[in-house]
């Protein structure tokens, strides 16, 4: 029972990781698409290009890994899922094709109708993959997706009332998250202008978001009574309020331009109505199979577990890494080069080899106890365990803060 929750947990924030930041770029195509004709469009439109370059890439190994622990450790809900929600992912995967290679093609061109066909493919492939995504969502929260191959209708498992709207809602979500990271990047890099235009979007896409979202409880109650019911009761009705006060907190921070907090306020956000889904539906993953009864065998579970939590030692300094440069705009035209920046870096150790030891034991350990233990209490501790490894294998492994530039050395 613990092992198949961990790994819907390890789904949820997977999703909730590929919606926050593969939202964010896929909104940034949006902006593009609405940025108009002049001066001024072509650089609202080159600002949302270079700020999701170092890391556009990076956003799809969510998508990846959702995919992926889902078909491990639910066979039968993922063949369901994929089998009669096949039309929506088919158009979420042409989306994503189009879109990187769109992206790709916009710094070899510089003919400008050349360049307005590539930005419209690119802009309209950022606005469809969220919406058939958000719909696929929407087909399986109202409990349009039967157990079986194909047991659902092709057409109406996501043209319908409830997938339209969470459809619509990945969109304005994603337009939301661009705008505000947009707006938090043109601060750092000292464009007022652009911070002001980015940031008047983010304020009118987050009212007519939370307006969409007051409205689409209406649709609920009618369209996904159980899905409705859970939202509106405790814990999910927790969820709900709070990615409602966080939309809410991230439009005053905004407004004062700071550039972290309202990037953090937003994802809390969007990671809160992931949550409220996620509680508003369990136990159930699809109509008469629960998420215990979808797992895989516990040999199969257990395994994934150890992947999952040994590839976060290796994945998440990687991506604290890229990102941190990113934050500190290592990548923006003008910035220090490698061999600069290596220059004016003090170095310090990586973390003790204690450390390292320690996280070999917790991992040893923790396999142990979930493949040899039968009692729930040595499931638990194993778990226990293996988290320690990650957090201590993250201390020893993780790379050294990057320190700040010496003023005195910039300058020369």
């Amino acid at each position: 029972m613990l092992l198949s929750y961990l790994a819907m947990i390890f789904v949820l924030v997977g999703l909730a990781l590929y919606t926050v930041l593969g939202g964010a770029d896929m909104g940034a195509g949006l902006w593009q698409l609405l940025a108009g004709r002049g001066p001024d469009a072509v650089r609202l439109r080159d600002h949302a290009h270079h700020s999701i370059g170092p890391v556009w890439e990076a956003n799809h190994v969510w998508l990846i890994f959702v995919l992926t622990v889902l078909w491990t450790t639910y066979p039968t809900a993922f063949g369901s899922i994929l089998s009669t929600l096949s039309v929506p992912f088919f158009l979420a995967a042409i989306g994503i094709v189009f879109r990187g290679a769109a992206y790709a093609l916009q710094s070899g061109t510089s003919v400008p109708r050349e360049r307005r066909v590539i930005d419209t493919v690119f802009a309209l492939s950022s606005i469809l993959t969220p919406f058939a995504l958000g719909a696929a969502v929407g087909g399986i929260a109202s409990r349009r997706v039967p157990v079986g191959n194909a047991a659902g209708n092709l057409i109406t498992s996501w043209l319908n009332p409830t997938s339209i709207l969470v459809g619509v809602l990945a969109v304005l979500v994603a337009a939301f998250l661009a705008a505000v990271y947009l707006s938090s990047d043109a601060v750092r890099i000292g464009e007022p202008d652009l911070a002001r235009r980015f940031r008047a979007r983010a304020v009118g896409t987050g009212l007519i978001t939370g307006a969409v979202s007051l409205v689409g409880l209406a649709v609920l109650r009618t369209d996904a009574p159980p899905l409705f019911n859970g939202l509106v009761h405790w814990p999910g009705l927790a969820a709900v309020i709070t990615s409602g006060l966080a939309g809410i907190a991230t439009l005053p921070l905004l407004w004062h331009q700071h550039t972290v907090l309202p990037r953090a306020t937003a994802a809390l956000a969007v990671a809160a109505i992931i949550a409220g889904w996620a509680l508003a539906q369990q136990p159930v993953l699809l109509p008469g199979l629960t998420v215990a009864q979808a797992a895989s065998p516990e040999s199969t579970m257990v395994a994934v577990v150890i992947a999952v939590l040994a590839g976060a030692v290796i994945l998440f300094p990687s991506l604290a890494l890229l990102f941190g440069l990113v934050l500190r705009g290592r990548f923006d035209p003008g910035a220090a080069t490698p061999a600069q920046h290596i220059a004016r870096t003090t170095h310090t150790a990586r973390g003790p080899l204690l450390r390292g030891w320690l996280a070999v034991g917790c991992l040893l350990l923790g396999a142990g106890l979930l493949v040899l233990g039968d009692s729930g209490w040595a499931h638990a501790a194993g778990v226990l365990c293996l988290a320690g490894f990650m957090v201590l294998g993250y201390l020893a492994c993780a790379p050294s803060d990057i320190a700040a530039d010496d003023p005195a050395q910039a300058s020369g």
